[in-house]
C-alpha cells in the first residue's frame, strides 16, 4: 500500500511532525549517538520527496537501462540465458515452502519427498545412480564433483596428481582442478574441434585423476568418440567428469552416464530454468555412479529404513558438507517444478528446439561458422573484424550480442546460443542484427554503441581502476 508521505511521521510529546516534506526534499536529524567512528557518521541526511509518478518512472527507467531475457533474446554462448517461466516463481512463493531447514525429518516429509523425487529425476536424466542437491551453484557443484573424485582415489590408495582438461573447456574447469590441488594438463583440440584421441592417449597415465569434459563441447560439437574417450581414461585408472553446462542439448536424447561418465554436475540455471546463481544463491546438483555414491556430501535424502516416509542420512565416506542443510531449497523447488511440468516429452522437445534454433541461426548469419553441425550453440568468427566491435554494434540494433573472444580455438569468436525459447521471427531479427553489424563500416563499429543508455566504456581502465563508490566525480 502506498501512503501519503505525511503519514510517515514521528511522535514527540504527542506532537506529530512529518518526516518528509510534501515537496522538494527534507533534512532528517540523525545526530543521535552512534557506535561508529565519527568519520563514518553524519549529523543529518537529506532525503528526496518524490511523488508516486516520479518513483514509478524512475524505477521503470532504470529497468529499461538493463537488458534481460524478458526484454528480448539473450544469446550468450556457454552462459545459456534461458527464460525462467513465471509458474516456477509461484511454486517457490507458496507459503508451504517457507519451512525452516533445521526442522526434524518427521515434520517436513513433504519437503523431503520433493527432494528425493528431484534426486531421482536428475539421476534418470543424467544416467547417474545417486545425486546430491547440496552445492549452491554450478561452479560449486563442479568443485564438489572433483572433490568426490579425489576422495575416491584417496580411499583406494591411488596417488593421482593431474586432471586433464581440453583447451576449449570452461575456465571454471581449470580453476576447479587447481583449487582441488591438482596439476592441470591442457589437451589440444583436433582439427575438427573435438578431442584428439592420440593427444588424449599421450596425456593420460598413472597420474591422471580425471578428464573433465562437456559433451557437446564448447563450440557445440558432439564428441562422437566419447565411448573411446571413456575407455582411454578408465584404462588409465582415471575418472570421466561431465561438465553439465551443455546438458540442455541432450535432454531426453542422450545421457552422460550411458556415455561412460562417472560424475557430473547439473547447471540447473542452464538446463532447468532456475535463475543464474552468480556463485550462489543458485543450485548445482552433482550426480555419480554407484562406486562414487558413498562419497557424496551429507546429508542426502532416502526412503526411510523403517519403510515409512523419508529421512536424511550421511553416506559412509562422505566428503562432508559443501553448503548448509540441503542446499538452496527454493531454487531446487523451481527446478523440480520445471522438470515435472515438461515431463519426458517436454524435455526432449526442448533439447530438439535448442539444437534446431542454433543450426537455423548459424545458416542465417553471414559470418563464417567453422565446424558443424551444432548442438544448441555455435562459434562464428568475425574474421578480420574485431568481434567485440561487432558485438557492440549489435546493441544498436536492439538485440543482445553473443559471447565474444572465446573459445580461443576460434579466432575472433562469437559464441552464440539462442536456446529453445526463441521463435523463428526472433531468430530472424537476431540474424539481421548480426549481418547489419558485421557488414557495417569500420567507423561505425569503432564508435558503437550509440543508442544505449551508456556509450562505449574504457574496459581496460574500468578493470584496472574500478570505481566502487556511487559518488559522482566532483564529490570525490
Amino acid at each position: 500500500m502506498i501512503h501519503d508521505q505525511a503519514t510517515y511521521a514521528r511522535e514527540s510529546e504527542d506532537v506529530r511532525e512529518p518526516l518528509l516534506s510534501e515537496k522538494g526534499s527534507s533534512t532528517v536529524d540523525v545526530s543521535a549517538e552512534s557506535p561508529l567512528p565519527d568519520d563514518l557518521t553524519r549529523e543529518e541526511v537529506t532525503l528526496p520527496s518524490p511523488s508516486e509518478p516520479e518513483i514509478a518512472r524512475h524505477y521503470t527507467r532504470l529497468s529499461q537501462m538493463n537488458w534481460s531475457i524478458d526484454s528480448g533474446s539473450y544469446p550468450l554462448g556457454s552462459c545459456t540465458m534461458k527464460y525462467n517461466p513465471a509458474f516456477t516463481e509461484d511454486v517457490a512463493a507458496d507459503p508451504n515452502a517457507a519451512v525452516h531447514p533445521d526442522r526434524p525429518d518427521e515434520s517436513v516429509q513433504g519437503n523431503l519427498e520433493l527432494m528425493h523425487r528431484l534426486q531421482e529425476f536428475l539421476a534418470e536424466i543424467g544416467g547417474m545412480d545417486a545425486v546430491t542437491l547440496q552445492p549452491p551453484a554450478g561452479a560449486a557443484g563442479e568443485l564438489t564433483g572433483i572433490l568426490i573424485a579425489k576422495a575416491y582415489h584417496e580411499h583406494h590408495g591411488n596417488d593421482r596428481s593431474e586432471v586433464v582438461i581440453p583447451a576449449s573447456a570452461h575456465g571454471t574447469n581449470f580453476a576447479t582442478a587447481a583449487t582441488a590441488g591438482y596439476d592441470v594438463v591442457e589437451l589440444p583440440s583436433g582439427e575438427d574441434g573435438r578431442v584428439d584421441l592420440e593427444a588424449l592417449t599421450a596425456a593420460v597415465g598413472e597420474d591422471t585423476a580425471a578428464l573433465m569434459l562437456t559433451n557437446p563441447n564448447t563450440v557445440g560439437l558432439f564428441e562422437r568418440d566419447i565411448a573411446e574417450i571413456a575407455d582411454i581414461v578408465h584404462d588409465a585408472g582415471g575418472l570421466l567428469y561431465y561438465d553439465g553446462a551443455n546438458l540442455n542439448a541432450l535432454l531426453g536424447r542422450g545421457r552422460p552416464g550411458d556415455m561412460g561418465f562417472d560424475v557430473m554436475h547439473y547447471n540447473v540455471h542452464k538446463t532447468f530454468a532456475t535463475p543464474h546463481g552468480g556463485g550462489g544463491p543458485g543450485a548445482g546438483p552433482v550426480g555419480v555412479t554407484d562406486r562414487l555414491a558413498e562419497f557424496l556430501p551429507s546429508p542426502r535424502v532416502r526412503e526411510a529404513e523403517t519403510g515409512r516416509g523419508y529421512e536424511r542420512f550421511e553416506p559412509a565416506e562422505s566428503i562432508g558438507k559443501v553448503h548448509g542443510f540441503q542446499g538452496n531449497w527454493l531454487v531446487l523447488i523451481k527446478a523440480y517444478a520445471y522438470i515435472a511440468r515438461l515431463g519426458d516429452d517436454g524435455l526432449a522437445d526442448a533439447a530438439a528446439k535448442a539444437v534446431l534454433n542454433a543450426n537455423y541461426l548459424a545458416e542465417r548469419i553471414e559470418l563464417d561458422v567453422p565446424h558443424g553441425p551444432f548442438h544448441h550453440e555455435f562459434a562464428a568468427t568475425a574474421g578480420d573484424r574485431d568481434a567485440a566491435d561487432v558485438a557492440k554494434r549489435m546493441l544498436d540494433f536492439g538485440v543482445h550480442p553473443p559471447t565474444t573472444k572465446w573459445p580461443e580455438m576460434v579466432p575472433e569468436a562469437m559464441l552464440t546460443e539462442p536456446t529453445e525459447i526463441e521463435n523463428k521471427s526472433s531468430l530472424d531479427d537476431l540474424a539481421s542484427a548480426f549481418n547489419l553489424a558485421y557488414s557495417d563500416v569500420e567507423e561505425a563499429l569503432e564508435n558503437a554503441p550509440n543508442r544505449t543508455a551508456a556509450s562505449r566504456i574504457d574496459q581496460v581502465g574500468a578493470a584496472r581502476n574500478p570505481r566502487l563508490s556511487w559518488q559522482a566525480l566532483d564529490e570525490e
